[in-house]
């Protein structure tokens, strides 16, 4: 019996271009800060060891600071680690796991799994497995590794592989996709007892014997990810296999769309920005439908940036988003323009509601609406 951690994808260092440069160095020290946490929920269930199923780091060209910071976090979590380089950070020429800044800094309980020979981890466990050499193979790069294997005997054999499991994968085509029937074929021999598998960033069973998993992203990275955000917890004999998903994600991102059809719905878009919770941690796309008067938009404005300044980014969502202007008569009586003023107003909003007013022009009326609001007294009430 062996208990390890299997986790993947952490891509160390991965930059969002939607982030501030503030919520981007949070954003970048969650994902090392959960290196510690995964590794004191897996030692806490008695885990020996972890294996990281690629995408250690975001690339290979990386500052050293993030180098340094992720190895001190590995040394300090006192749990050995085995990392597999996958498409992200391959063992090509230039790998991070070749550089000096990492060989430097790296602590004597991390491990690179440089090629397919099995690797004893502990009494009675051996790790094979599955580096990337290049960011594209032309091969199924964890059955080379496992298609000389013979059976371990006695011994738990633990494979860890990176990429599209080819039942799953977008591309049919690749020909580094993984075959399923063959990983199957592996476990159904006994030449291996575990498939641990990376690239998918969303907690996954593959297959039927619930022997081959992706154990996703410990913290998410997209809107379209399913069940990013857990490590696993690998209870393994040559009779059994129990796992145990463990909770990581501090982060989460929310896509959502509403349709507003009028000013009375705004109260209804602030209630579920008020219902997210950690907000400083929330990345948020929004598609807004709909139509607003004059007042009605400047109350959106306020609402988003007020919105933006809380959250950890803010994304109108362009493809779901078509909100239409409409001043009303109310919104003309709020600027207080007369005479010919008020004709040439009236003649704007009649094109805006013809459909014939340009975004600019309801940019104007919304401003003009937002100066004679702040400055009641002054110059825009009565100008004829």
């Amino acid at each position: 019996m062996v208990k390890f951690l299997h986790t993947a994808d952490w891509q160390l260092g991965m930059t969002r271009s939607f982030l501030s440069e503030e919520a981007q160095g949070r954003f970048t020290q969650a994902r090392i800060d959960a290196i510690c946490t995964m590794a004191d929920l897996a030692m806490e269930g008695g885990a020996r060891f972890g294996v990281v199923a690629g995408d250690v780091f975001e690339s290979n060209l990386l500052s050293p600071q993030v180098v340094a910071r992720s190895l001190e976090a590995m040394r300090v979590s006192r749990l050995a680690w085995y990392l597999l380089p996958g498409n992200h950070d391959p063992l090509d020429a230039s790998s991070i796991y070749r550089q000096r800044g990492f060989l430097e800094h790296k602590p004597e309980n991390v491990n690179v799994i440089s090629d397919s020979v099995p690797i004893s981890v502990d009494p009675g466990v051996e790790l094979v497995g599955a580096p990337w050499p290049n960011k594209r193979p032309l091969r199924d790069l964890v059955e080379t590794s496992l298609k000389e294997l013979q059976s371990p005997g006695e011994t738990i054999r633990v494979a860890v592989g990176h990429g599209a499991v080819d039942i799953l994968a977008p591309d049919k085509r690749n020909p580094a996709n993984i075959c399923l029937a063959e990983a199957e074929r592996a476990l159904e021999e006994g030449r291996i007892h575990y498939l641990a598998l990376g690239d998918r960033h969303s907690s996954t069973i593959v297959g039927g014997a619930g022997r081959i998993r992706y154990s996703g992203a410990p913290e998410p990275t997209d809107y379209d990810e399913e069940r990013p955000g857990f490590a696993l917890l690998i209870d393994l004999t040559a009779e059994k296999c129990d796992v145990r998903e463990l909770p990581l994600a501090r982060w989460k991102f929310a896509r959502e769309t509403f349709e507003l059809s009028g000013d009375a719905d705004l109260p209804h878009l602030r209630a579920w920005f008020d219902a997210l919770p950690s907000k400083e941690t929330a990345i948020v796309k929004l598609g807004l439908k709909g139509a607003l008067s004059i007042q009605g938009q400047v109350e959106l404005t306020a609402l988003l940036e007020e919105q933006r300044h809380l959250l950890g980014a803010l994304e109108v969502w362009e493809k779901e988003s078509h909100l239409v202007i409409r001043p009303t008569a109310a919104d003309l009586d709020e600027i207080g323009l007369t005479g010919y003023a008020r004709t040439a107003l009236e003649d704007l909003r009649a094109r805006v509601d013809g459909g014939t007013g340009s975004s600019e022009v309801v940019d104007a009326l919304a401003l003009l609406y937002r100066l004679v609001r702040a400055n009641p007294t002054g110059t825009g009430g009565g100008l004829s």
